[in-house]
């Protein structure tokens, strides 16, 4: 996949919102592209978390217990708190269809923020607003 494919689809998902280009094209270096069959189940609910995706083509489901919550295609992600701890994934999530996925492991992000340390400030900010907007949602 072109490397420019890559930033593009990084610059849209919310972690990676306050980086630079050059940052950017850092970490977009340490994802692996992945062809994967309809019925992959590719993260499932409550086993620790490792991998960071992003959807490029096909779509996949994502069921939390027993109820399908949410539905995922081009350009959306999931799993990036795994790259920031190693708690439990909170759904499951299974391809529907044959999808191309960008895969990123948290041992490559952490080399890549240790190498960076400019964009580890950036991200924890992004996080910092993001949980900001969500205490104003709880408490407002």
């Amino acid at each position: 996949m072109p490397a420019g494919r890559v930033h593009q689809d990084l610059e849209q998902i919310w972690l990676f919102a306050g980086c630079t280009r050059a940052e950017l094209r850092r970490i977009g270096r340490a994802f692996q592209e992945v062809e994967v069959p309809a019925g992959t189940l590719l993260v499932e609910e409550g086993q620790p978390g490792l991998l960071f995706f992003v959807v490029v083509a096909g779509r996949a489901s994502v069921v939390r217990g027993r109820r399908t919550v949410a539905s995922l295609g081009p350009g959306d992600s999931f799993g990036e708190l795994s790259l920031l701890d190693h708690q439990p994934r909170a759904a499951s999530v299974t391809s529907e269809s044959e999808m191309t996925l960008l895969v990123l492991r948290q041992h490559q992000f952490q080399k890549v923020l240790r190498d960076t340390p400019s964009m580890a400030r950036r991200l924890l900010a992004t996080l910092a607003g993001r949980l900001r907007t969500a205490d104003r949602l709880a408490f407002d």
